[in-house]
């Protein structure tokens, strides 16, 4: 989740529509200045106990941030409080509880977002066995409680704290129990726009079954491989969810702008502090009547920061975010740029996956998004056989995207190598969590030794 960044522009008083959809145009750009960023969370436990550290504690959550400064991040300052810190890698977060995270730097290929990742996690190991503190790459706890869990000292958090059990049963665990990886992606122009938020938009239920990775809950099976994404489907339904508007005609940045408007506020960020106006309207507050802030009109950075409360399986924020991947490891981090980028930064591959799903219904798309956390691979494709079927279809064609995009490494290899666990994972039909279940004899102790970083 993102932290407060102010930028140009963002006092700007919001005047007229033109303005809200000018955040969505300005993203457009030259597919030569198309960038990839990947974004990665983790779960921290103490080595000694498997506990999860506490922010405050000795060697908790506070130390492991002021450790990585020593690798030239400079911290950003919340009420006195260390939240979070920026440098040349992109920004490194906390999640509502602790879970840590890297949100990398736009850059140019998969070779280098994948160095990215391997640097941060390189730096986190030796802060970490400094503070005895180890790095679990999962889509959910396998064995904590929410009770067992810590709060990070964030407003925004405390706000979304008090509103989800208002409208889900599964809001705080999303907060406190999950991990996602995420890439973030360029497009040309709104119909560029368009065709890519389509296709990902289909697709993600894809994502999700070969990136499933959470099937425990509490040390026991949950009968989901993906719990993670389920817990989306109970956490607040006025900002989740696969927006079937995307595929009807006429859609585009207004489009989305209408249903951006129409997700209920979260917060108002004003003088370093989060004032809470959780449920309120913010066509209200366009309209000056914002309950909370009575008589002020919205900046243009208020509106950024309410795009960044909408969490729909595919998001527009001037880019788009993919987020329908669990947490995994470190391969994993490198598998999902390259699933996307190779399908969608390529425009015959492009146009090959939208052929794939052009003709699903929204009726498919419902279903696929209610089967996969459960079934995964075997749930059934509307192309027929299954998704494991459409899994070796899909890879195929962003193998192909990224051997026309041919950006090498020193070695002279291409980013389709990026693509090899997600390969195994579509031939065997064995995706993390089925392989994690077999290996399950009673006890969920054996993931720390599996599944660290």
């Amino acid at each position: 989740m993102s932290n407060q960044q102010n930028q140009s522009g963002d006092d700007a008083i919001i005047e007229s529509r033109d303005q809200l959809i000018s955040v969505f145009e300005h993203g457009a750009k030259p597919a030569a200045d198309w960038r990839i960023g990947t974004e990665h969370e983790k779960f921290v436990y103490r080595l000694a106990d498997k506990r999860a550290p506490s922010y405050d504690e000795p060697g908790g959550i506070r130390d492991l941030l002021k450790g990585m400064e020593r690798f030239g991040w400079e911290p950003v300052i919340e009420g006195g409080h260390v939240i979070a810190l920026k440098g040349d890698d992109g920004a490194v977060s906390l999640e509502p509880a602790g879970q840590f995270e890297l949100s990398g730097a736009p850059l140019e290929t998969i070779h280098q977002t994948c160095a990215e990742s391997n640097r941060h996690l390189a730096q986190c190991r030796e802060v970490g066995d400094e503070l005895g503190l180890g790095f679990l790459g999962l889509g959910f706890w396998p064995d904590k409680t929410r009770s067992q869990l810590p709060v990070m000292p964030k407003g925004r958090y405390g706000i979304m704290r008090a509103h989800m059990p208002r409208v889900g049963s599964l809001g705080l665990d999303m907060m406190l129990r999950t991990c996602t990886i995420q890439t973030n992606l360029d497009y040309a122009s709104e119909a560029d726009m368009a065709l890519k938020f389509r296709v990902s938009m289909a697709l993600q239920p894809l994502a999700t079954a070969l990136f499933a990775n959470s099937p425990f809950t509490e040390g026991k099976p949950n009968g989901f491989k993906s719990f993670r994404s389920h817990i989306w489907t109970d956490t607040d339904p006025a900002r989740t969810g696969t927006l079937p508007f995307v595929f009807e005609d006429g859609f585009g940045y207004e489009r989305y702008a209408d249903y951006a408007l129409d997700v209920p506020m979260y917060f108002v960020y004003r003088d370093g502090k989060y004032i809470d106006a959780a449920g309120h309207s913010f066509r209200d507050f366009l309209a000056g009547k914002l309950a909370v802030l009575p008589g002020e009109k919205p900046k243009l950075g208020d509106w950024k920061d309410h795009l960044s409360t909408a969490f729909p399986e595919v998001r527009m924020k001037g880019y788009l975010e993919m987020r329908g991947a669990d947490g995994g490891r470190w391969d994993r981090i490198c598998a999902l740029p390259a699933l996307w980028v190779g399908l969608l930064y390529d425009q015959v591959s492009l146009d090959a996956a939208w052929d794939l799903v052009k003709h699903w219904t929204p009726q498919d798309h419902a279903r696929l998004r209610a089967e996969v956390p459960r079934l995964a691979l075997q749930a059934g494709s509307p192309n027929g056989g299954t998704l494991q079927d459409l899994a070796k279809a899909v890879l195929a064609i962003a193998d192909a995207g990224l051997a026309r995009r041919a950006r090498l490494n020193r070695m002279g290899d291409t980013e389709q190598g990026f693509l090899s666990p997600l390969r195994e994972i579509a031939e065997s039909g064995m995706t993390t969590a089925d392989r994690l279940l077999a290996l399950y004899a009673g006890s969920t102790d054996f993931i720390y030794e599996t599944e660290s970083y």
